[in-house]
């Protein structure tokens, strides 16, 4: 593709990232399959999961920090009876134990992590100590102290009990780590554990139901079938209320003015269109009947624009 045409490739894809690599590098593949010039992904996965990895393309990739604020939800396997030096069987075994545990002990630990709860990051992360990410500092043998962060689980449902394995749906807050989730419910049980597997099944609005595609499928594809797959850019901001401009209010808040309107009294974001229904970007209604531009896309010409998702 030309570099014009690179610059246009602009959407969502839902993909399903392999076990194996990082996020980063699932991201840059997909970039490189649809000749995009930018991408950004919605929240990092280990490269022990799996799962949903929406990856945002050209301007899209605007609007992908909504996501990273947005809950997640993960299918988990936690090995009971094995601790190890990175919370997943990824690390080296630190300690093996006797698994005693019954379906009934387990539920009622379960139970108590539902709801906000503290949670100390573990040192294989990706949070910085003096510049240095953790995981770097954890490498060379060392292990720092670190403040417990608090986080909400909206839902943990125990899906198989077979020990020593336990099967786990998982709806979380950001900031959640599920290694150190499986950690702490091993030591709530008196045995230990880690994870033994992650899969991420929803992101905010999106789920694995609206359908994946795996990197296999998208190699299979050409570049118009792959483009085709693209969700449009303000399918990331369905969770916020959508306002209709007329031409007047669009042009203003496009040069970065503020947009006077009396009946608008709902405060907070909101996503915004054009007059023939073109996708601006992100507004802000900061008081009864002031908007003011927060995000905007850049606009492509007339014969290229599209209507948004409704």
């Amino acid at each position: 593709m030309t570099r014009a045409a690179q610059h246009a490739v602009d959407g969502v894809l839902l993909f399903d990232k392999p076990a194996g690599i990082t996020s980063h590098t699932a991201m840059q593949r997909v970039r490189r399959l649809m000749s995009a010039r930018k991408a950004g992904h919605t929240g990092t996965l280990d490269p022990l999961a799996t799962g949903l990895l929406p990856v945002c393309l050209g301007e899209a990739t605007k609007f992908s920090h909504v996501l990273l604020d947005a809950d997640k939800t993960y299918l988990a396997t936690i090995r009971l009876g094995v601790t190890t030096t990175t919370g997943d069987l990824e690390g080296a075994v630190t300690g093996q134990a006797a698994v005693e545990v019954n379906e009934t002990q387990a539920r009622a630990v379960l139970g108590r992590f539902i709801g906000e709860i503290l949670q100390v990051p573990p040192m294989y992360s990706a949070i910085k100590h003096g510049g240095r990410p953790l995981y770097k500092l954890a490498r060379a043998g060392q292990d720092l102290p670190r403040a417990p962060r608090r986080i909400l689980i909206r839902d943990l449902t125990l899906i198989r009990f077979a020990p020593p394995e336990l099967e786990l749906s998982i709806t979380c807050s950001k900031g959640t780590y599920v290694r150190v989730l499986a950690e702490d419910i091993g030591r709530e049980l008196g045995c230990g554990g880690c994870l033994a597997g992650l899969r991420r099944t929803a992101v905010g609005g999106f789920s694995a139901a609206n359908g994946l595609v795996t990197l296999e499928q998208l190699e299979a594809l050409g570049p118009a079938e792959r483009i085709a797959l693209l969700l449009p850019a303000d399918a990331l901001l369905t969770t916020l209320p959508r306002l209709d401009l007329d031409a007047g209010e669009s042009e203003r808040l496009q040069r970065g003015q503020a947009v006077e309107r009396p009946g608008q009294r709902t405060p907070g974001l909101a996503r915004i269109y054009g007059p023939k229904g073109e996708f601006l970007g992100m507004a802000e209604v900061v008081e009864a009947g002031r908007i003011v531009p927060r995000r905007l896309r850049s606009q492509p010409a007339a014969a290229e624009a599209g209507a948004g998702i409704g």
